[in-house]
């Protein structure tokens, strides 16, 4: 029994760092192998992950107008492309969409993710997908089902009126949600009782909270994967205690500590 997590939510609010959390957290559980998809425009899961990104799913639907071969159709160029755009690495695979096409629009690139994932999930029993910042992303479906959608945002107000509309958006899509949680990230000793009763006034359900934390930030600064960071981070502790809820109720297991 396979899960499908998407991560959503307005930019800065460390939805990509969780994104790659989320998918270490399922290696480490030997829940694999998973698929890893950014698709966000403006890709950086990658660095996240600590891994290098040589051709992009943009890149390849560009090269597909572009390109008048004899010898395969466009649909055969297409799939030797993804194909080489498939991020291999020790439990997961990590797919990334690319930039914008032209003066920014990038319809075209999401019809190719679109299909790409239609054919790759099948092969992979958990999928973690970052979307963009805000609404945009979602209102394409990129994906028809997902198990848990995961609305980052930090302890502001702004950002919980943005989760507000996230989840309001994606309810009225004819996409099949089989739950959205609420993520409070960066926190540094807000008063929670109070975001939560202003996120249940937005129609929505807190998982949990993730601290502020230097060490996270500093990786950050540095350039360096944040997917690295030790176990006994408190930001990473917390993240994977959020995880345990949602991977445990799901499969009907506790699943704390490593596999």
């Amino acid at each position: 029994m396979g899960l499908t997590f998407a991560l959503a939510g307005k930019g800065g609010t460390g939805k990509t760092t969780l994104a790659g959390l989320l998918v270490r957290y399922l290696v480490e559980h030997d829940l694999r192998p998973v698929l890893a998809v950014d698709a966000d425009a403006n890709a950086n899961l990658n660095e996240v992950l600590g891994q290098e990104v040589e051709v992009t799913l943009g890149e390849a639907r560009e090269e597909m107008k572009s390109t008048q071969s004899v010898s395969m159709t466009k649909d055969q160029l297409i799939e030797m492309r993804v194909n080489q755009a498939l991020i291999e690495s020790d439990g997961y695979d990590l797919i990334v969409m690319g930039r914008p096409e032209g003066a920014g629009c990038y319809c075209a690139a999401n019809s190719v993710l679109s299909s790409v994932l239609d054919k790759l999930s099948i092969n992979y029993p958990y999928m973690v997908m970052d979307n963009e910042a805000g609404l945009e992303h979602i209102s394409r479906l990129i994906t028809k089902s997902i198990d848990h959608m995961l609305i980052v945002t930090d302890p502001t107000r702004r950002g919980i009126l943005t989760a507000g509309r996230i989840k309001e958006l994606t309810q009225n899509l004819p996409m099949a949600v089989g739950a959205i949680h609420l993520i409070l990230n960066q926190v540094r000793g807000e008063d929670f009782s109070a975001l939560a009763k202003m996120s249940a006034e937005h129609g929505l359900e807190v998982l949990g909270s993730i601290p502020a934390d230097d060490q996270l930030a500093q990786f950050d600064l540095e350039g360096k994967p944040t997917t690295q960071l030790p176990g006994d981070n408190p930001a990473v502790k917390a993240a994977f205690g959020l995880f345990d809820k949602l991977v445990a109720a799901h499969l009907g297991q506790g699943m704390t500590g490593a596999a």
